[in-house]
């Protein structure tokens, strides 16, 4: 497989990539602002490529539940700085994360590679048409629709995501002129799922590569681990990387990270044993 955004272009199999997180954010859950300044969050971004991580995702608007919308005009101010310093002082690709067609323009013209689309089943055509048009990375996430809602009572979400993903690429490909080289793949672990669903789609990550396209999972500190262990926000690591080894055997090539010297070692050591196990 080939992945390719921009001047970029990852070829697989090879070690698994991490892609850190750069929130420029006042109320993101995981750092609660603490890389809201520009300065900050650049020096963050290139701290996390120090320790490993070969894409940078840059976000100014939180996705948690409950988080206030920000205005384009603002997530602009946010997250263009820091994109352009980022892009000047490092030689490793910047994904914007956002769900605003001209946040994603402006962020490519800065010097961005991809674009990180959380809006899911509410992405519309202009953000589609603005990939093709800058030949960018376009990671396709699952997020429920809103409108109209989920029937009640139990879901498949293994056969949804799925069926999302097959209408995504086919929609992609036969109307935008998004090449299939630039489409990433996201389950949307933690978005619109219950916890009993979020561990249904981590066991079942082998059944999204039928698409032979790259797997990115996004599961650092999610709250779904608290509901699980009682971890608090700063307790969670361990099971992040647990996730995060359990996503490289199930074929997962980027995981997207907070911590990211850790989940390159888990990465890195998972690999090892992998290979041994192939071997034998």
């Amino acid at each position: 497989m080939i992945f390719c955004a921009r001047q970029f272009e990852f070829r697989f199999p090879r070690p698994t990539l991490v892609m850190g997180i750069v929130n420029v954010t006042p109320d993101s859950f995981s750092d609660g602002g603490k890389f809201f300044d520009a300065r900050a969050a650049v020096a963050h971004g290139l701290e996390l490529a120090r320790q490993g991580a070969e894409i940078l995702d840059v976000g100014g608007e939180s996705t948690r539940p409950g988080a206030d919308p920000v205005a384009e005009p603002e997530e602009l101010r946010r997250v263009i700085p820091v994109i352009e310093q980022l892009a000047a002082g490092t030689k490793i690709a910047i994904s914007i994360d956002t769900m605003k067609p001209a946040v994603a323009r402006a962020a490519l013209s800065a010097g961005a590679s991809i674009v990180n689309d959380v809006a899911g089943a509410g992405s519309g055509r202009e953000m589609a048409q603005v990939v093709a048009e800058f030949r960018a990375g376009y990671v396709v996430m699952h997020t429920p629709p809103s409108s109209p809602p989920l029937p009640p009572g139990p879901r498949d979400v293994v056969r949804e995501v799925g069926e999302f993903f097959s209408g995504r690429l086919m929609t992609l490909l036969n109307e935008t002129g998004v090449g299939t080289d630039q489409v990433l793949l996201d389950p949307g672990i933690g978005f619109g799922k219950t916890l009993e669903q979020n561990l249904q789609l981590l066991a079942s990550l082998r059944s999204f590569t039928k698409w032979r396209r790259p797997l990115l999972l996004g599961v650092s500190r999610k709250s779904f681990i608290e509901k699980l262990t009682g971890a608090k926000l700063n307790e969670r690591l361990p099971a992040s990387l647990a996730c995060a080894a359990l996503a490289v055997q199930g074929g997962t090539q980027i995981i997207r990270a907070h911590d990211v010297a850790e989940t390159v070692q888990a990465a890195r050591m998972t690999e090892a044993i992998l290979q041994r196990s192939n071997v034998e």
